[in-house]
């Protein structure tokens, strides 16, 4: 399992949603995620003349858009899992995220893989953007060495959807595998995050693709496969919040946000 060299991949796949109350809606779409080892990264460029680091491109990731925005990656993650008691986790993290395209992006949410040295996973965090700028942070512990594929909990207490209340809990699933199809290893990655309200199951929610090496050619592709992808997303989730009003689901307004921005 995990076969690729540890540098920057592209992840091409799918988001799929369903709301399964009151009304029923469904909708998935093609999208591409970057998927950044941070450490081994450390300051260098990406590798592709396509995909830049903090500057304009076609694509472009920006180290700001994460985090606090303002501390290095490493060090705002490093310090948010030992505030945490999260000591061992000094391996790789690998950061899946969208990028900007043409400079725009909204990331709903973007995991954060914490790795110990000896290739474990030790802890996921999950960082949510909402539509009125504000971020909150879910972090996933059980305390010693994750298994991929493991069911996890967070509690909801950050704002997303109007047509969702701040209530119930989040349960996710990671699952990254290998499988050799005509003797080519083809590695896929997957989050699945479905959200129980205080009535029962309520979302399910996925991000899946397939992982490839950040080249010309795979960034190349993913351009052409998903012209101005990030101007979609904002798109979407403004066209299916219309869909819900008109099917009259249930309105919320928006409530104060968490007086911290991390919760486990």
């Amino acid at each position: 399992m995990h076969n690729l060299p540890k540098q920057a991949l592209l992840s091409m796949g799918q988001v799929r949603h369903t709301r399964l109350r009151p009304a029923q809606n469904t909708f998935s779409y093609g999208v591409f995620t970057l998927m950044l080892p941070l450490r081994t990264l450390g300051d260098a460029a990406l590798p592709s003349r396509l995909c830049s680091r903090n500057r304009f491109n076609v694509m472009s990731f920006y180290d700001r858009d994460h985090g606090d925005g303002k501390t290095p990656l490493l060090q705002w993650i490093d310090q948010l899992l030992k505030s945490e008691q999260v000591d061992d986790a000094d391996g790789e993290i690998w950061l899946q995220t969208f990028p900007r395209v043409l400079g725009y992006v909204f990331n709903p949410v973007s995991f954060w893989y914490c790795h110990r040295s000896n290739g474990e996973l030790r802890a996921i965090v999950c960082e949510v953007n909402n539509t009125f700028g504000e971020r909150h942070c879910y972090l996933l512990d059980t305390g010693d060495a994750m298994s991929w594929g493991v069911s996890l909990t967070a509690k909801k207490v950050f704002h997303v959807s109007p047509f969702c209340a701040v209530e119930g809990s989040y349960r996710f699933r990671f699952m990254r595998t290998t499988q050799t199809i005509d003797g080519r290893d083809i590695e896929r990655i997957v989050a699945r995050i479905d959200y129980d309200d205080n009535e029962g199951p309520l979302l399910l929610t996925s991000v899946s693709g397939v992982l490839s090496q950040l080249s010309n050619a795979s960034a190349t592709e993913a351009c052409l496969r998903h012209p101005l992808m990030t101007f979609g997303v904002i798109a979407r989730i403004h066209w299916q919040a219309l869909r819900l009003f008109i099917k009259r689901v249930p309105f919320f307004s928006k409530p104060l946000p968490p007086t911290s921005s991390l919760s486990r």
